[in-house]
């Protein structure tokens, strides 16, 4: 039986970019598919946030997988949740953690794992991973295909 979920309020229609990550609506969809283990990967090779302290930009290339549950997160407002952090300042271990506690509270998936892959900042490069708890069992796990950092050389 698939869940009932509120109607979208931005696929589809005009939305403008949340003031900050807290404003943003993560919404989602019924999973067509309830109870097939499968799995979803959203690539975001352009994330933007703020350095808190001194409010430069900072880039990662995010990579978030899912195994989903009830529902699917429908991806105009993930865009719209990622976007939200252009100008929101917080370090990059709290921009990943905090992307993935609000994915998993909003579609309550199965399992789900983050990849911050961040460019160097002061010369050195951040990477932040974190998964909701083991996969489940049967479940494929491709590699997130993010190298690490060579910088120019």
């Amino acid at each position: 039986m698939t869940e009932m979920v509120p109607p979208l309020t931005q696929l589809g229609h005009a939305a403008t970019l949340p003031a900050s990550p807290e404003a943003a609506v993560i919404e989602t969809v019924s999973n067509p598919h309830p109870g097939t283990l499968y799995l979803v990967r959203f690539a975001a090779p352009e994330f933007t946030s703020l350095c808190p302290i001194t409010g430069q930009p900072d880039f990662a290339h995010l990579v978030i997988d899912y195994a989903p549950g009830p529902a699917l997160i429908e991806s105009k407002s993930l865009k719209l949740f990622l976007g939200s952090f252009r100008n929101h300042g917080a370090f990059h271990e709290d921009c990943t953690l905090a992307i993935a506690k609000r994915l998993v509270a909003a579609a309550r998936p199965l399992w789900l794992r983050i990849g911050g892959y961040w460019y160097p900042r002061g010369g050195i490069p951040i990477d932040v991973f974190w998964q909701s708890g083991p996969p489940p069992d049967g479940l494929w796990l491709p590699d997130q295909g993010v190298p690490s950092y060579r910088g120019r050389g």
